[in-house]
């Protein structure tokens, strides 16, 4: 949360691409390297990026969080996928993907990835088939993160399918 989201809150700055010397964010958390060092092994989004003495959020940043992660234009494979609770789908395929308080639309290469993302908020899933081929057809440009989490600025409902 710190590194994605409130830096503030342990009042740590990040530089204009999200980088923190790793001892500052020691510091400012009161954790040891070693436990910093488990938190970063043990996730299973793999979200974080260290690179000799600083971390990073690989993506997933607020919008109030402004960084530059360096992200290049990818041309997406055909589809992608985006694992929300079904109680979402209404406004969903009315709005389509919005970003709502991050940068992007996080979307996954795989089914199970896209079900194992919406299933941390509900147990009924809806796995959704975005047509990213005909997006960026039509313009849409896409990233991928480090961690290789598909990254997008909106997805329009005409190019979700259930």
């Amino acid at each position: 949360m710190v590194l994605r989201r409130r830096p503030e809150s342990v009042g740590i700055t990040l530089d204009p691409q999200g980088w923190v010397p790793v001892a500052t964010l020691l510091a400012a958390l009161g954790i040891t390297r070693a436990e910093l060092d488990a938190v970063v092994a043990g996730n299973d989004k793999s979200r974080f990026a260290v690179e000799g003495d600083r971390i990073r959020a690989s993506q997933g940043h607020s919008s109030h969080v402004q960084v530059d992660l360096g992200l290049t234009p990818v041309k997406p494979p055909e589809t992608l996928y985006h694992g929300t609770p079904r109680a979402n789908l209404e406004p969903i395929l009315r709005e389509g993907l919005l970003p709502r308080s991050r940068r992007h639309v996080h979307l996954s290469p795989d089914t199970g990835t896209a079900t194992r993302v919406g299933a941390r908020r509900s147990s009924d899933v809806a796995v959704l088939t975005i047509r990213t081929a005909e997006m960026a057809s039509a313009g849409h440009v896409f990233y991928r993160s480090a961690n290789g989490v598909w990254l997008t600025d909106a997805v329009p409902a005409m190019y979700i399918r259930v």
